[in-house]
């Protein structure tokens, strides 16, 4: 708890230089003077229900401390909480040590009031340092994902789900796992029983936005190793203050004197395009660094060791293949497993993916038992013991350490998994996978010829992304012209009747329009595409998108019907009708506004005013008793 005469800051308040000694043990800063300072928020967030240390004055405090808000923006803070800001982007920064009693341990969890399971700890613990055999000496960056236990009560923060349904689908959070972003430092140390100081700082945090946290660790890491907990107290009260992650805007994220600037994606953005942020002139000493991506890999860095391999690779993305990448350590597991899913962008990897997966992984049973066929999964692993215990699964990937070739790679073939004894067998793809679509070799000459031309790996990066989108997109527009056809035309929706009902999927049906309008239009790539398509309708994958598609397209019919209801003289209708039908109306045009409002309908804001003007005409056409109850009844 804060001292008596301390006062919660706003969430724009800045936190000044922790003071000698000012830190305790807390974690908390409770020696630092904390300024209460107005600021522009985020809009309207949950209250959400805080532990004892988040403080005293609760919504009172919170209240006092914000700024009047403008409830038509958006971006208007209404009552933030002490961490609501932080929470936005992250759930908690974790230090894991190694005890040599205990081996690994998480030492510090910060904010304090931050909740993690025992369970979630011990993936943490594990997962936060590479295996013994990577011998990963000095610092080491990697990501891993890793499940949230259930029965966690999540809080109902509307206004982060808001920004998650303005993102591209790729990039939308899934509540049920966090990532975790790592820096690890290993080094010899004399003074220590081991003789090596080893200690990982981890970004918990259900974005996946690696870019982003990779550069913020490689900034704040090294000071941290050096100057212990006082720091991380300070890096979080700057994470407290940053803007919520908006797509579409320019975003400035000030971290221990750097601003980080950045954009977020959003779904109306054209696939492969990247606004470019540019990079302005501080007028104070703060140094400003534009990431030109919040999440996006080394695409080529990564396909370099399977390069002739990389149209197989699509294909048993695409159709949710269980694949596994074997790596010498978890930095190029986890890159490697990220640029698999992202291969099939905009289609969002429905499957599970988990960049580094370790024999104490809680699912490591789960996922290597033989009793049944591989799961639908990608996991990246380093611990020779998984050359023996995933022999079964079908396609696995061996990849040495990811180096930019400096002449053009030689040509790879696929491996029969038969070779695959250990994790010293050389790099390649071990697969009896027969691709679908014949080789394009229009993209390996492209590439090869960037490698003796010294071409950027960026630039490089840029071609290869550009060919998985293009090749992606031929593969899923016929998917999307056929399934728009399943839409009822606009004459079918009547006022009185209840939206009609979407088409049901005809795999048949689809199949027939191939012919005409199947991937030929927009990809000059022969082979077997109907193959290709039945294969990915059985996915997860497919699952995956077409329930999205039918969701979205459900929400349209529901938008459209409360636009033919508002066009409607419904005082007229009423005054043919008894009272019990229209007060029965009214409740259900009560019960379609919150419809609206609760699964954020594509409506208009003038539609839904209209229908609540309807509203109350009708209510001031009833008797007076009848109107009382039914202006005080919500639904």
């Amino acid at each position: 708890r804060l001292p008596a005469g301390m006062v919660w800051p706003s969430l724009g308040a800045r936190l000044a230089p922790p003071t000698p000694g000012g830190s305790g043990g807390s974690g908390r800063g409770q020696g630092s003077q904390l300024t209460p300072r107005g600021g522009a928020g985020v809009g309207a967030m949950s209250r959400r229900e805080r532990g004892p240390e988040s403080g005293p004055g609760g919504a009172e405090a919170a209240a006092e401390d914000a700024e009047p808000a403008e409830p038509e923006s958006p971006d208007q803070c209404l009552s933030l909480l002490p961490w609501d800001r932080f929470s936005a982007w992250l759930h908690c920064v974790c230090v894991v040590g190694f005890d040599l009693e205990l081996g690994q341990a998480v030492e510090v969890i910060y904010p304090p009031h931050s909740k993690l399971t025992d369970k979630e700890k011990t993936n943490i613990c594990y997962l936060s340092f590479p295996d013994s055999n990577s011998g990963c000496l000095g610092d080491t960056q990697f990501c891993f994902r890793f499940r949230r236990s259930p029965g966690r009560k999540v809080s109902l923060c509307c206004f982060l789900d808001q920004l998650d349904r303005d993102l591209p689908v790729y990039l939308k959070k899934d509540s049920a796992y966090y990532y975790g972003y790592v820096y690890f430092r290993q080094v010899r140390d004399k003074s220590l029983k081991r003789g090596y100081f080893q200690k990982s700082l981890v970004l918990i945090s259900k974005l996946p936005y690696v870019h982003l946290f990779r550069t913020m660790l490689k900034q704040i890491a090294p000071e941290y190793f050096e100057k212990s907990e006082a720091f991380l107290e300070a890096v979080c009260s700057d994470i407290d203050r940053w803007p919520p992650p908006v797509p579409g805007k320019v975003l400035q994220l000030p971290i221990m004197g750097v601003i980080m600037k950045l954009r977020i994606p959003t779904y109306r953005d054209k696939p492969g395009t990247t606004a470019i942020v540019q990079n302005m002139h501080q007028a104070d000493a703060q140094i400003s660094m534009a990431l030109p991506t919040v999440h996006e890999v080394d695409l080529f860095r990564c396909f370099c060791p399977v390069f002739f391999h990389i149209q197989m690779l699509w294909e048993l993305v695409l159709l949710g293949e269980p694949l596994v990448v074997m790596a010498p350590s978890p930095a190029e597991s986890s890159e490697t497993v990220l640029a698999l899913v992202s291969c099939i962008s905009p289609l969002k990897y429905c499957s599970d993916f988990r960049p580094y997966f370790t024999i104490h992984d809680s699912e490591f049973k789960e996922y290597t038992t033989r009793t049944q066929a591989p799961p639908s999964v990608i996991l990246g692993v380093t611990n020779p013991f998984f050359a023996k215990t995933l022999q079964h699964w079908p396609h696995i990937i061996r990849i040495g350490d990811i180096k930019l070739p400096g002449e053009v790679p030689k040509q790879v073939k696929v491996k029969k998994l038969k070779n695959l004894k250990t994790l010293d067998s050389k790099p390649g793809v071990y697969t009896s996978y027969k691709p679908y679509l014949n080789k394009d070799e229009e993209i390996v000459k492209q590439l090869q010829k960037g490698v003796q031309q010294k071409r950027p790996t960026e630039a490089q990066s840029v071609i290869l992304r550009r060919y998985f989108l293009e090749l992606t997109e031929s593969f899923i527009i016929p998917l999307e012209r056929y399934v728009a056809s399943l839409m009822p035309l606009q004459k079918c929706i009547s006022p009185w009747k209840s939206p009609p009902q979407l088409r049901q999927f005809s795999q048949d049906d689809f199949m027939k329009t191939l012919e005409k309008a199947g991937p030929q239009l927009t990809s000059g790539l022969k082979g077997d595409w109907i193959g290709l398509y039945r294969h990915f309708l059985k996915s997860p994958n497919f699952d995956g998108w077409f329930r999205s598609r039918q969701k979205e397209m459900t929400q349209k019919l529901e938008a459209l019907h409360l636009e033919a209801l508002c066009n409607e003289n419904l005082v007229f209708w009423c005054q043919k009708h008894t009272e019990v039908e229209t007060v029965d109306l009214v409740l259900k045009l009560k019960n379609k506004l919150l419809q609206a409002d609760r699964e954020h309908l594509p409506v208009k804001t003038d539609t839904l005013k209209k229908l609540q003007t309807h509203i109350n005409d009708i209510i001031l056409a009833l008797p007076d008793d009848l109107q009382d109850i039914l202006l005080k009844t919500g639904t």
